[in-house]
Parts: C-alpha cells; structure tokens; sequence
C-alpha cells in the first residue's frame, strides 16, 4: 500500500485543541490504516492506505477529527513521493542555513497556493519566498515570529494550508524512507519463505 503523511493544523498550541498522540493513532487505525506511527506532538502521522486521493484522505482524517475531540482542525495529506520530491526540490538552500527559520508550506491543493503567489512580487530581504508545486518554502531570517514575510504569507494563506520548519519535513522525510525499507525487508522475507516452503 502507499504510504502518506497527514499534517494537521493548529493543534496541541495552546489549551485549545489537545489531542494526545496516542488517541490521533488510534484514531487513524480506526479508520482502517495501516503501520500507523506519528513524529512529535504537533500533529504529524504516517500510514499506509489504499490508494486513494489525498484530498480525500485529509477529508476522511479531518471528518474523524471532529466526531471523536468535537473541533475542527484542517489536514494536510500529501504521499511519500510528494514528500520526497519537496525535500530534493530545496530551492532556498544556498540562503536557508538554521532549519529552525526555513519553513516549508503544505497546501491542502494547488490552487491554496494561489491566494499567496502576489507576495513572490515583493522584495522580502533578507526574507526569501519560493513557491513551487504542492509547496511553499520561506526563509525567516530574523526568526519566524519576527519575519514580515511570515505575517504576510499567513494573512494571505488562512487556515488552507499548514507549515513546518525545515528540521521536521527532514525528520518526517528519514521516518517514511525507514518505514520503505523497512516494508521493503518484510517483503523480501516473504519472498523466501515463500521459496523456502516450496
């Protein structure tokens, strides 16, 4: 099955809007999804699913959400590759040096993105906005809470899309190549017990 990461937005901030890793697990494995594991206590999960439609996944998350804790909380679901292609693509590397102040957007879809393509026609220095598919990646020079360009980019963004410093997309890229080997081994063990059984 292909594996998917769902990001959630806004949670675990404040008083509001608590879910404890644990339950969000159980939550998604109640939905039928498989090698369920989650990164830090900001709302990251990766699964296995059958092949489906991220939107509709992040629909099927959100929807499960608001049954079970009574909120909403907008969701991000994005595959392994799209991941993985986010990562490679690193178009502000050569200024981005502190993942802390490098932020990657992640967009519900395509179209998200449109409502913040005006700010690329800004001179942000030392700030620095890329925009390419799936993804937003901007650079905070000064530190996220104190960037203009953060402040902008949220204004203009809303709750369509959910951001994370560059040092967890890393960490939540090395969790979904470690669960592919990982499957990989498993598959390959069948393989031959499979040979050693016939």
């Amino acid at each position: 099955m292909p594996q998917y990461i769902a990001l959630l937005r806004g949670i675990n901030v404040g008083k509001a809007k608590r879910i404890a890793m644990a339950d969000l697990r159980a939550l998604l494995e109640k939905l039928g999804y498989a090698n369920v594991r989650t990164l830090l206590n900001s709302g990251n999960a990766l699964f296995d699913a059958p092949r489906a439609n991220a939107g509709k996944l992040a629909r099927a998350i959100e929807a499960a959400i608001a049954s079970r804790f009574g909120f909403a909380v907008p969701v991000v679901a994005i595959t392994a590759a799209e991941l993985s292609g986010i990562v490679a693509a690193n178009p502000l590397q050569a200024v981005a040096n502190d993942p802390s102040k490098y932020l990657v957007a992640f967009a519900a879809d395509r179209a998200a993105l449109g409502k913040v393509r005006p700010l690329l026609k800004q001179d942000w220095t030392p700030d620095a906005l890329t925009i390419r598919a799936g993804a937003a990646y901007l650079w905070c020079a000064r530190g996220v809470i104190e960037s203009p360009l953060m402040q902008a980019f949220a204004r203009a963004a809303g709750d369509t899309v959910t951001t994370r410093n560059w040092a967890t997309v890393l960490k939540l890229h090395a969790a979904a190549l470690t669960a592919k080997a990982d499957d990989g081994g498993a598959q390959q063990k069948s393989k031959n017990d499979l040979k050693t059984m016939s």
